[in-house]
């Protein structure tokens, strides 16, 4: 029987991982510094072989685009995952809840290393890298499709076991969650279907630990555009999240954003629960 203990649990959009091996502080010394159970990270931008890393104490978990350079998610975990899917399952998902049409937007999706769900005695952690809506929302319907199996995933894992997923999820949900909500109205990341399309997540049964912690906390970010020295402004987004199944929400004993660590345009955000 399994007991019952705290985990700290660190999510990154690093933008381009070989980027922020080599910068100050490393990517290496950051995990370090952190010291998490588990440290998920996204946009690696990076195919198998294309870097050497080593991280004394994790098991390393890989999910690589098929396009060069671009997307890509990976896990580095104390404990070693009885079990790993990657975007291919929710593809399947996708194929008893959606449309042909939109089960095929899933399936380009699915080949962009979106996902890394790791199951653990007493939970699933799942990784995932949101497809951007882009800009004039040229990529819209992708990501709701997208959003609509990613859902029914996280639903049946949740069946399973509890339920922690995190990462960049692509939108700020409420106006509290971005600097300037008024003139982003409609743009890519806050778009009123998008936007819908999270509350729909949350519905489903999961709790945003951030914004349950701090209900009324604006100025808390995890994104800055590199232009108009928006992170010198504090000019950001929130649209890195820790989201947990309702059921472990009350087992959550911290929700942070570590907007002191550099290296990206993103920081990392950070949960501490006990499971």
């Amino acid at each position: 029987m399994s007991t019952t203990r705290e985990l700290r649990l660190v999510s990154w959009n690093v933008n381009g991982l070989r980027a922020v091996m080599k910068k100050d502080p490393s990517f290496v010394d950051v995990v370090e510094q952190v010291d998490a159970d588990v440290f998920a990270v996204q946009e690696t931008k990076l195919q198998e072989g294309q870097i050497e890393l080593d991280l004394p104490g994790y098991h390393q978990t890989w999910s690589y685009a098929e396009r060069k350079g671009y997307s890509g998610t990976a896990v580095f975990s104390r404990e070693e995952p009885l079990r790993v899917l990657r975007a291919d399952a929710v593809l399947e998902v996708a194929h008893n809840t959606l449309s042909a049409e939109d089960e095929a937007l899933v399936a380009v999706a699915a080949t962009e290393g979106r996902v890394c769900a790791l199951e653990f005695d007493s939970y699933w952690f799942v990784n995932v890298y949101t497809p951007n809506a882009q800009g004039e929302l040229a990529r819209i319907d992708t990501r709701l499709a997208w959003d609509t199996a990613y859902r029914e995933f996280l639903v049946r894992l949740a069946a399973e076991k509890p339920v922690v997923t995190c990462g960049d999820f692509n939108v700020a949900h409420e106006e509290i969650d971005l600097k300037n909500p008024g003139p982003n109205r409609g743009n890519a990341g806050f778009s009123d279907e998008e936007r819908e399309s999270f509350t729909r997540l949350l519905d489903a049964g999961f709790t945003d630990t951030f914004r349950a912690r701090f209900p009324e906390l604006a100025g808390a970010y995890s994104w800055w555009s590199y232009r108009f020295r928006a992170r010198q402004n504090n000019a950001g987004w929130r649209i890195d999240y820790f989201l947990v199944s309702n059921d472990v929400a009350e087992r959550v004993t911290g929700a942070s954003i570590l907007s002191e660590v550099m290296g990206s345009d993103h920081c990392p955000v950070e949960l501490s629960i006990e499971l």
